[in-house]
């Protein structure tokens, strides 16, 4: 038999051991396709707003950080089924989505817009509602969300890029989006126009699985501590001027 020494020296050993092992990664879901939050650098490696975000984050919360690419439409049911342990992938807080996940307190707010052709005469949301007017929107997006509710003629596709070249071609009229990214297209794509008085406004948060109440508090407090350093009004000098300097120049404002 194993004396109650040995045992309980066994058991030391165990925790001792246990306090030594680093926790396992934090694992964040993003689509690296919506720069500057979410993209690449030139080296390949994931870069933006986000992964800044993400990277202070898990620092934070003293974990190792692992990213997760997946398609926007993926992140939720990801998080939902534990592969990530949170969304940070410029995702607006809606109602519909808090039905299936926790949010986070928001950091960041913007607008949903439109871009469409030149002559097109759409500049209002009364615009797109008319008879005859085809919207395009991205998969899973409140831009996708807002046409369907509206009840807006409307096709769906995956990619960005599908849908800039849907307007430029002028199969749809216009593509329904946040501001910043209808400033970067319509700068990129000669002949596009993009519409800045946003449709809605809408925050971002974190997204977070639900009964994950101890990690929604550390992320709240982590989200309160780098608003009061001024990290995101850092990030946004870092990564947005360009994109402020164009909403200037077609005569709007991005909110942010």
């Amino acid at each position: 038999m194993i004396s109650r020494r040995a045992a309980l020296h066994s058991i030391a050993g165990a925790l001792l051991a246990g306090c030594g092992k680093s926790e396992r990664p934090l694992i964040v879901g993003m689509e690296l396709d919506y720069p500057p939050f979410e993209t690449r650098d030139m080296a390949g490696k994931p870069a933006g707003i986000s992964v800044e975000l993400a990277t202070a984050l898990a620092g934070k919360l003293g974990r190792e950080l692992r990213i997760e690419n997946l398609p926007f439409a993926g992140l939720i049911p990801a998080l939902k089924t534990g592969k990530i342990d949170l969304i940070v992938s410029s995702m607006t807080i809606t109602d519909e989505r808090r039905q299936s996940i926790d949010f986070s307190e928001p950091y960041w707010q913007t607008g949903v817009g439109f871009v469409t052709y030149e002559g097109s005469g759409l500049r209002t949301a009364a615009d797109l509602a008319k008879p005859g007017v085809k919207v395009v929107v991205k998969s899973g997006t409140t831009g996708h969300f807002y046409a369907r509710d509206r009840k807006l003629d409307f096709s769906i596709v995956d990619r960005l890029a599908i849908a800039t070249l849907e307007v430029a071609q002028r199969k749809s009229a216009a593509f329904l989006y946040d501001q910043l990214t209808l400033v970067r297209t319509a700068e990129e794509q000669p002949g596009l126009v993009p519409v800045l008085d946003p449709l809605q406004t809408e925050p971002w948060g974190i997204g977070i699985a639900k009964g994950r109440d101890d990690l929604r508090a550390q992320v709240n407090a982590f989200i309160a501590e780098a608003r009061e350093r001024g990290d995101f009004a850092r990030w946004a000098e870092q990564y947005l001027a360009k994109e402020l300097a164009a909403a200037r120049k077609w005569g709007g404002t991005i909110i942010h």
